[in-house]
C-alpha cells in the first residue's frame, strides 16, 4: 500500500505486467552486469558475518583478517548473462487477461490471494526456445476442450510445462496433466492430440526430441510415483560439458547454467588439491558431472544419489565416455553415506564435494563426514548458503558433542568463492571450502 501512495504522488505510471514479471524473477536485470555482481558480492559477505557470528556464539574464534571466518574472493561470471537457464516450469493459471490457460510465470503470492500468470515472452534469463514451446503448448490447451487445473479440488487437467535444452541442440518437454475422473481411453486420446499436434501440427515447429507426459495428482511427482511417459522421440537428452557428454532424464539434477557449471566444475578441481592417488566422495552427484569430470585427477570416484534415474544417468555417462574409476550407489545420502564410510579402511586421501537441493545434508550425513577421519578436506556447493546449509556449516564446524552424537574433529571454514550461476537474479551459487 505504501509503494501504491508513494507512486501516485509521483505520478509514475503503474509498471506493466511484464515488467512486474521481470522484478519477480529477474530482480537485478535494470543493472549493468558489473553492478549485478557487487551486489552478489555484499550478499555473500553477509552471509558469511553471519556465519561467522553463529560460530564464535560456539566458543570457536573464527575471525581471520577481514572480520569473517574465512576468506571471500569476488564473484565468478557467468561466460553467458542472457538466456543461459537449460530449464524452465512454466505454470498454467489466470492471466491479467483472465485467459485460464495462459502458461507463464507467477506474479503475486498466493497468501495475498493476488496471483497472476504472466507470459515469459520477455524474461531475459530464459532462452528463446523455451518461450516458442511454452507458447505452443497454451496455443495446444486454449483448443483444447478440456480445462485446466488451477486448484486440484476444482477439477480440471491441463498443469505445469517443463522444458529442458542443452548446447546439442536438444530440446525435452514435459507436460503434468491432472488426470481427475478420465478413464483410460479417455487419457489415450489426450496424448495423442498432445503426440500429433507436437509432431504434425503447430507444435512441429518446436522441434521437440522428446515429449513427456506425467500423470499427476499431487503438486509435485517423481517417476516411481507417477512414471514419465515418452509420448515421441528419444528417451534422453545429451549435453556435452569439459569434453565429456552426459545424458540427461526428466527428473534428472543438472546445473541451470552449462557453460557457468564448465567454470565451476574446473574450479572445484583445483580446490580438490587433488592427486593420483585421491579418492573423490561425490555426495548428492546427479548424474555425475561432477566425479565424472574430475574422474581423470583422482584413482577413484564415489557417487551418491537419491534419484534412481539420475544414478542410471550417471552409470550410462561413464560407460559412454570411457569412464572406468568410478562406482555410483542410488539411495539417501543418510541411509548409503554411513554404511559407506563406517567400515572406511582405504589408505588413500579422500576428498568429500557435496551439493545438496536447497533442503542442506540430512544431520546423519554430516556425522558421518566428521567420524570419517580420511576426509581432511570437503567442498561444500551451495545456492542457498543463508538457509539449511547453514545448519549444515555449523555441524562441520562445532567442538564435539556427545548429545548430538557428533564426534570427530571439526572443520574450519577456509576458503569461499561465489559462482554466478544465475545472471539478473539475486541469488549465487556459494563454494565453501573446509579442512581440519
Amino acid at each position: 500500500q505504501r509503494g501504491k501512495k508513494a507512486r501516485a504522488s509521483r505520478s509514475l505510471p503503474e509498471p506493466s505486467w511484464e515488467e512486474r514479471l521481470s522484478n519477480a524473477v529477474t530482480p537485478l536485470w535494470r543493472l549493468p552486469y558489473q553492478e549485478q555482481l557487487q551486489v552478489k558480492y555484499e550478499s555473500q559477505r553477509k552471509i558469511l558475518q553471519t556465519l561467522t557470528s553463529r560460530l564464535e556464539e560456539l566458543g570457536i574464534d573464527a575471525q581471520k583478517p577481514g572480520g569473517l571466518c574465512c576468506s571471500l574472493q569476488p564473484v565468478v561470471p557467468s561466460p553467458i548473462i542472457n538466456g543461459y537457464r537449460n530449464k524452465s516450469t512454466f505454470s498454467v493459471n489466470r492471466g491479467p487477461d483472465g485467459n485460464p490457460k495462459t502458461v507463464g510465470l507467477y506474479v503475486g503470492t498466493g497468501r495475498e490471494r493476488n496471483i497472476v500468470c504472466v507470459k515469459a515472452n520477455h524474461v531475459e534469463n530464459m532462452p528463446s526456445k523455451h518461450k516458442q514451446v511454452a507458447q505452443c503448448y497454451e496455443e495446444f490447451i486454449c483448443c483444447s476442450p478440456l480445462d485446466s487445473c488451477i486448484l486440484f479440488h476444482e477439477g480440471g487437467h491441463w498443469r505445469e510445462l517443463v522444458v529442458r535444452t542443452t548446447r546439442c541442440g536438444h530440446t525435452m518437454a514435459i507436460i503434468t496433466f491432472h488426470p481427475q475422473q478420465l478413464g483410460q481411453e479417455a487419457l489415450a486420446t489426450q496424448k495423442a492430440l498432445l503426440k500429433e499436434f507436437f509432431t504434425s501440427g503447430p507444435g512441429a515447429v518446436c522441434a521437440l526430441t522428446s515429449l513427456y507426459f506425467q500423470e499427476s495428482t499431487m503438486t509435485r511427482c517423481s517417476h516411481e510415483q507417477s512414471p514419465y511417459q515418452l509420448l515421441h522421440g528419444a528417451p534422453h537428452i545429451f549435453e556435452e560439458l569439459l569434453g565429456l557428454r552426459f545424458r540427461i532424464s526428466p527428473d534428472a539434477f543438472f546445473q541451470i547454467n552449462t557453460a557457468g557449471a564448465e567454470v565451476l566444475y574446473q574450479a572445484v578441481g583445483e580446490l580438490c588439491q587433488a592427486t593420483g592417488d585421491t579418492v573423490l566422495l561425490d555426495i548428492c552427484c546427479g548424474t555425475g558431472t561432477i566425479g565424472l569430470s574430475l574422474a581423470h585427477r583422482v584413482s577413484k570416484v564415489i557417487g551418491v544419489e537419491v534419484v534412481e534415474k539420475a544414478i542410471e544417468d550417471a552409470e550410462w555417462n561413464a560407460a559412454f565416455n570411457g569412464i572406468s574409476n568410478c562406482e555410483f550407489h542410488s539411495g539417501k545420502a543418510e541411509a548409503v553415506l554411513p554404511q559407506l564410510l563406517a567400515s572406511w579402511e582405504d589408505a588413500r586421501p579422500l576428498v568429500a564435494v557435496v551439493n545438496p537441493s536447497r533442503a542442506g545434508l540430512h544431520y546423519r550425513v554430516v556425522r558421518a563426514i566428521r567420524s570419517c577421519r580420511a576426509i581432511r578436506r570437503l567442498l561444500y556447493i551451495s545456492c542457498k548458503p543463508e538457509g539449511e546449509a547453514m545448519r549444515n556449516f555449523l555441524e562441520l564446524c562445532c567442538p564435539p558433542d556427545p548429545r548430538k552424537n557428533l564426534a570427530g574433529e571439526p572443520f574450519a571454514p577456509v576458503l569461499a568463492i561465489p559462482f554466478d550461476m544465475f545472471p539478473h537474479t539475486v541469488h549465487c551459487e556459494l563454494v565453501l571450502l573446509f579442512t581440519r
